[in-house]
Parts: C-alpha cells; structure tokens; sequence
C-alpha cells in the first residue's frame, strides 16, 4: 500500500444517498485499498444549513453509520469526525489570510446563492452567511491539513480542490513548500447522477434515492423519476433518460446493453427498466441497510469508532500545525 494520502468528507446534512455512492463513497473505499485513506463527517460543513443540535447529532451517526455498513474499516482506515479535530479550525484562519477575497467571490456555492437573489429582486447578499462564503477555506483547511495527495469527489467539487491548491500555492511561495498540492480523483462515468426530476441529485433539491430506504419506499422512489411520453413500442435514447443513467450503473454489462438495444429499437416500457432498477438497488444496498439499522441502535459504538479515529488523525494533524505554525513564526 502507498503511503500517499487519499481523504474526502461528507456532509451531515441529510441521508446519504445513491448519487453519493456512485460518486464519492464507492470511490474513496477503492481507493483505500491503494492508499493511506482518511474520511470525515464534515459536520462544521454541515452547520451552514444544520441548525438545530440534536439534528446534527442524529446526522452526523447516519453518515457514520452508512460508511461502517457499505464496508468501512475503522482498522484500515482513520474514520473521524471534523470537530474533533481543533487544528482545522486553527488552519482555517491561516489559510483565510492567503485566500483573496476574488477567489471566495467565484465559488460556485456563493454565485448561485448571490445570483438566486439577484433574479429574486433582493439584494445580492441578502441572508447569505460569511461559513457559505468561506466554505471553500474550510474545506481547503480540511485537506492540506493531512499532507492529502488524493481527493475523490464528484464534479460539483473539482472547484474545491482547484482553490485549496491555489491557496497552498501562495501558502508555499511565501514558507516554502510547506503544504502539499492534491489532486481531485473524478470517475468520469459518475461526474452527474440524475435525481427524481432529472436534475443532479442533491438533498437540497429533495430528489434523492436513498440507499437505505424500505423496499416499499424505495419503490415508490423509483417509480417518481421523471421520464418523457414516449410509449413503450416507440424508440427512446438512452443517454438522456433518467432512469438508465442510473440503471446502467448497477446493472451488468450484458444487460446494460440489452435495455439499450430495447430503448433504440422500440418496446422496452419505462416502467420495466424502473422495476428492474428497483430489484438491482435491493440487490445492491439490502444487506448494508440491514447493517445501518443496527449501527443505528448502537450510537455508543459509532461515538466510540468516531473518537478513536481523532486520535489517529491527531497524530498527524498535531505535528502538521506544529510546522506550519513554524514556517509563519507564530510557535
């Protein structure tokens, strides 16, 4: 195994589910069996829209749950929780003194809420808070603080990784080469996993396929997602429908290739590749769901796997800091 780092957190902020997987869960346990992995419950993340404790809380188990369920390590891996590590937020600051304020301004996340408003008639920074604006600076404190070669994420987080190295780059052109440069790991093949409504699938636009819901749920999920009003007799293409572009990544490759023989030639019915999109996720996720509902009922133990991989990572980021804090001659 390499002793090159690959790390990557996930929000508290809602049941994790399908699009997740595909493009960040699956491919940060890959890579663990390659590299030194770290992964995080970004819970401070999470505060720009978490704003109720026991909520967080709750959250912040079900993220830890699914991760322990879909086959997480915590001997393998170093598996914590982002408050846990004070030197983040210490970080945080540092990096915020080399972060030009132009960089923040082009952030996706802000644009969008500041372009949001603007359509809406108010004015740009209308109930915009400074943790969406410096989210960026968080997350960049997030992965250099570990020495990170390699970050998965999904496309909408290439950005992320773009500014931490812009950031590291003006850190080690002031100290020296202080701070390591990472590099975001996108599969091509799940850079947007559509949602119920055909836009990217996102808890904030409530059209997630969570992993572990209940059959009949689960169901009635797959059934809502949209899709055109073609009949089944008539010829439908596969690269812009809904449902295959999920399918296809569950399904084997020879049947991959007979819906999409059926969808061209006409007579595959929207409805038989939703039932059978429903079996392959069963298929898939019913032994982790089973896993998750018993972690779940166990919060001693996940509180306990959370805690014990702090300490690990505090025996990196501690000496880390130490470094830093000597290279900007605050030691």
């Amino acid at each position: 195994m390499s002793n090159e780092i690959a790390l990557t957190g996930i929000k508290p902020s809602g049941t994790p589910h399908i699009g997740n997987f595909l493009g960040m869960i699956q491919p940060a346990l890959e890579l663990a069996q390659e590299y030194q992995a770290m992964y995080f419950i970004a819970d401070y993340h999470a505060l720009t829209t978490v704003k109720v404790g026991d909520d967080m809380k709750h959250l912040t188990y079900d993220v830890a749950a699914t991760w322990l369920a879909l086959g997480l390590d915590p001997d393998k891996v170093i598996f914590y929780r982002q408050s846990d590590i004070p030197e983040v937020m210490e970080l945080t600051w540092i990096l915020a003194c080399f972060t030009s304020k132009g960089l923040l301004n082009r952030a996706h996340a802000y644009k969008a809420a500041v372009d949001d408003n603007v359509e809406r008639g108010l004015a740009p920074d209308e109930g915009i808070y400074a943790g969406l604006f410096f989210y960026p600076t968080l997350m960049a404190a997030d992965i250099l603080l570990f020495d990170t070669n390699y970050v998965p994420v999904g496309l909408d987080q290439k950005q992320h990784i773009e500014i931490a190295r812009d950031i590291a780059q003006a850190i080690n052109s002031t100290y020296g080469e202080v701070l390591t440069l990472p590099e975001a790991v996108i599969r091509e093949e799940v850079m947007t996993i559509p949602g119920l409504d055909g836009r990217k699938m996102s808890k904030s636009y409530d059209n997630v396929i969570p992993m572990f819901a209940q059959s009949k749920e689960l169901r009635k999920r797959v059934m809502r997602i949209v899709t055109d009003s073609r009949r089944p007799e008539d010829p439908k293409d596969p690269e812009t429908d809904n449902v295959f572009a999920i399918y296809k990544h569950f399904a084997s490759a020879e049947d991959v290739q007979r819906v999409r023989e059926g969808y061209l030639q006409g007579g595959l019915a929207y409805s038989q590749i939703k039932t059978e999109l429903f079996e392959l996720l069963e298929i898939e996720f019913s032994e982790a769901r089973d896993k998750y509902e018993r972690y779940m009922e166990d919060r001693e133990y996940l509180e306990q796997i959370l805690l014990q991989g702090a300490e690990k990572a505090r025996k990196i980021s501690r000496p880390k800091i130490a470094q830093i804090r000597q290279a900007i001659g605050v030691d």
